[in-house]
């Protein structure tokens, strides 16, 4: 996911999300959101479609490898940076 998360939540109340269930996470599919489902103005939880879901587990599986850790404090610390263009041209983008 390239974009921030923030600009993909929506809000929900827990009346209508009970009424079209189904509806709202083919929806949140569709436009790659979540979202986050009220009572009385207070938070109750979050619907997230599967291929979000997915994409958050496995950036919480990589995140839970010490190695992979590793090696992104390590690039960090570098001083050696890559333009954004040559990143690009180097995906074919």
């Amino acid at each position: 996911m390239l974009r921030q998360l923030i600009i993909d939540e929506k809000f929900v109340n827990i009346q209508k999300a009970k009424a079209g269930l189904t509806k709202l996470l083919l929806e949140a599919a569709k436009t790659d959101s979540f979202y986050r489902v009220l009572k009385n103005d207070q938070p109750l939880g979050v619907l997230i479609p599967e291929n979000l879901w997915q994409s958050f587990a496995e950036d919480l599986e990589a995140l839970s490898s010490p190695s992979y850790r590793t090696r992104i404090t390590k690039a960090r610390s570098e001083k050696k940076t890559i333009s954004a263009s040559k990143v690009k041209k180097q995906l074919g983008l």
